[in-house]
């Protein structure tokens, strides 16, 4: 063999061991001695070069590669789309498809692959539909590619598994394990595990894995960590997959003394320090209450966290939603340490956002993601927003982004339903829901406790009772005990108590403290005392340290009049160590939050909004506002009638209102937020105040929204 010929072939193996090790800087090097003509031009080293760049994310790189290809064939544009998939850029990597004068089974692999990762199923079945039109072999990556971009369609997930049985695909070990994870998602245990059984003996690390997130996800831990003691038995090798799947499963049960225990063997192995482990450890710890101390110390225990462990850690603390304000800056430290933040991260961050109903920094990330160029065609992103905007009170938004959007998911939907449901639009949920089913998008058991939430916030009864029947009988969806919850919410709200209760002594479920809860809520409602007694003890069986039942009887008795009552109620919640939780409100001006409770002297403008409020109240009284005494919750002697009218007057959400329609302009929308249930009081003022300052006012409470304007509330006074 000739010197020249020798050296080319090296060439091509170490260019070919760069690729395989990721290793850019030699890479990079060869690249050189190619482009100063040290090597003859070849369309197969090019092609590598494209590969090399794309899978060490330089895409500018790769594309500059792929225009100096000599004569570029379908390998080279295979490898620059993928270049472009991986930056999540599918629209341009879908141009290049429709350049390739054959595209190949890999062409159309890694495109229908790249709209699964972001989730857009059209795109992805619209090619998988092409290639049978062409009669294209296909292969398990394919198939298992398609299920993945179906993601919650269960409808579309059954349809390939027939065309997958037809085919012979089901003996691709690939395909059945992915069958197995999104017939889980999608809360289908049983098809789920009557495919992990079925494959036999060929099951290898990955279908284990899946069938252990399979159990957990389905609150049957125990049979997840059988399944993990059966792989140790049988010396199948244990990665960091397994035991990411393991923390699954404790976190789908929230059993945190078994994670502990866990997290000891996982110190003892070393795994510990691995990012992907540990993104399972800080996703069990933030589900559990006072988890972030521990997601921090796992956290600063890994010496170079990756983007995922980043995005675990902002997840964390967007779902508690006290420490919201702690993801935004985490989200901020992710960009410091040099992570570009990609879609998870987006979402995460939006949700944070969301639980703040801070407008403007929802507006700051939405702008951040539009710079990134992560909207355009990035479905969950979009999700994310939608909800946020609904979250924050500005519903118009909300919709304006969901009809501008290029495709809608079951999640897209369900955001928007229940945007709608929360802001009392009971109508535009339900037409939502009817044209979700025109358009063969298959509800989830998610989608129907929006729309059973919808009815019960609009007293739609009877359409409440035909969703709750379609779901097991069209759907096939078992009910959970959140949907015999808004049931009974539904219920009790319109008055039908005895049903309520019926409803909870027969349901399938143990109705604990969320099932009494919505019961009780209905006895304050319709001032059932005795039956409010009864709800309150079932809820204290489940949660002895919860003030909210204490609070309702006691403010039930005060309204009542029933003294004694309230004082033997306040007298148990002393001796068990109860402490009721204070109400505050609160709202976003210029970008600063102000938080007011009830008769507060601290804000630097009280002395305004004390004078405002004054002034207001002799014009409400004027326009027939009466003040309703029943909320001051002061016993009457006769003596303390002005008290009770003050107590009522600078309840927090007063002090807010009145905060923001001193300090914003003429005609300028207000969002207050409010911690818990709104005063029945506090609701008819502000629809005074309204129609007096012809303003819109928003309160968002524990429960809704309340959207004031022209003197009317949008919950239509049925809340």
């Amino acid at each position: 063999m000739s010197q020249i010929s020798w050296t080319l072939q090296q060439f091509r193996q170490v260019l070919k061991t760069c690729i395989a090790q990721r290793n850019l800087q030699t890479g990079k090097s060869l690249h050189t001695l190619y482009i100063k003509s040290l090597i003859p031009p070849s369309t197969y080293l090019s092609n590598h070069f494209i590969l090399l760049y794309s899978k060490c994310s330089r895409l500018s790189a790769a594309c500059n590669a792929f225009h100096a290809t000599p004569v570029p064939n379908v390998f080279s544009f295979n490898a620059i789309i993928a270049a472009y998939a991986k930056e999540s850029q599918t629209n341009i990597a879908h141009q290049l498809f429709d350049k390739i004068p054959q595209p190949d089974l890999v062409s159309y692999n890694t495109l229908i692959s790249a709209y699964a990762d972001r989730g857009e199923t059209a795109p992805a079945v619209g090619l998988f539909v092409g290639m049978r039109e062409m009669g294209l072999d296909m292969d398990g990556f394919t198939f298992s590619s398609v299920i993945t971009a179906a993601c919650d369609d269960v409808g579309l997930i059954r349809q390939l598994h027939s065309l997958i049985l037809l085919g012979g695909f089901d003996s691709y070990v690939s395909v059945n394990n992915t069958l197995v994870t999104y017939y889980s998602k999608n809360g289908f245990l049983v098809e789920a595990k009557r495919i992990f059984y079925g494959i036999g003996e060929i099951r290898d690390e990955v279908s284990w894995n899946s069938m252990i997130v399979a159990y957990g996800q389905h609150h049957e831990g125990s049979k997840a960590l059988a399944l993990y003691q059966e792989m140790v038995r049988r010396e199948l090798r244990v990665d960091m997959f397994t035991l990411a799947s393991v923390l699954t499963a404790f976190t789908c049960v929230e059993d945190l003394s078994g994670g502990h225990q866990f997290h000891t063997h996982l110190i003892k192995t070393g795994f510990h320090q691995n990012p992907h482990v540990g993104s399972g450890l800080i996703d069990l710890y933030s589900k559990c209450r006072g988890g972030m101390l521990e997601c921090k110390k796992v956290f600063q225990e890994i010496p170079e966290p990756d983007l995922v462990l980043w995005n675990t850690m902002i997840s964390g603390y967007s779902q508690n939603e006290e420490l919201s304000e702690e993801a935004l800056d985490c989200f901020r430290k992710m960009q410091q340490a040099g992570h570009r933040p990609d879609d998870g991260s987006f979402v995460c961050v939006i949700s944070a956002c969301s639980n703040l109903s801070s407008p403007s920094q929802g507006k700051q990330i939405h702008s951040l993601a539009l710079k990134s160029d992560i909207l355009s065609n990035q479905v969950s992103v979009n999700n994310a927003l939608v909800a946020m905007y609904s979250k924050c009170g500005n519903l118009q938004d909300a919709r304006r982004l969901f009809d501008r959007m290029a495709q809608h998911n079951t999640v897209s939907l369900n955001s928007m339903i229940a945007g709608y449901a929360q802001h009392g639009r009971g109508k535009e949920s339900l037409v939502l829901f009817e044209g979700m089913m025109e358009r063969d998008i298959t509800p989830t058991s998610i989608t129907f406790i929006s729309v059973l939430n919808a009815c019960a916030h609009t007293g739609k009864v009877e359409e409440g009772k035909k969703y709750f029947d379609m779901m097991s009988d069209k759907f096939g969806i078992v009910p959970e005990a959140e949907h015999y919850s808004c049931m009974i919410d539904l219920l009790g709200r319109a008055g039908k108590l005895g049903e309520a209760e019926r409803l909870i002594r027969t349901m399938p479920y143990n109705p604990g403290s969320i099932g009494w809860a919505a019961l009780l809520g209905a006895c304050r409602i319709h001032g059932n005392i005795e039956l409010a007694v009864k709800a309150a003890n079932e809820c204290l069986q489940f949660e002895p340290s919860n003030a909210a039942p204490y609070v309702i009887l006691a403010n039930m008795y005060a309204s009542a009049g029933r003294w004694e009552e309230v004082a033997t109620v306040r007298k148990l919640m002393r001796d068990k160590g109860v402490r009721k939780k204070p109400g505050c409100s609160w709202i976003e001006v210029k970008k600063k939050v102000h938080v007011f409770v009830a008769e507060d002297s601290s804000h630097p403008l009280i002395k305004e909004i004390y004078d405002f409020l004054e002034d207001m109240s002799k014009k409400m009284k004027l326009a027939g506002y009466v003040p309703d005494m029943r909320w001051a919750l002061v016993r009457d002697d006769g003596t303390r009638a002005r008290e009770k009218e003050l107590r009522l007057g600078h309840h927090s959400e007063k002090l807010a209102v009145a905060f923001g329609l001193i300090s914003t302009k003429d005609g300028e929308t207000i969002l207050v937020v409010k911690n818990l249930r709104i005063c029945g009081d506090c609701h008819n003022a502000i629809k005074y105040i309204s129609a007096i300052t012809g303003r819109e006012i928003t309160v968002r409470d524990a429960h809704r929204f309340h959207c004031f304007k022209d003197g009317q509330c949008s919950c239509g006074d049925y809340w």
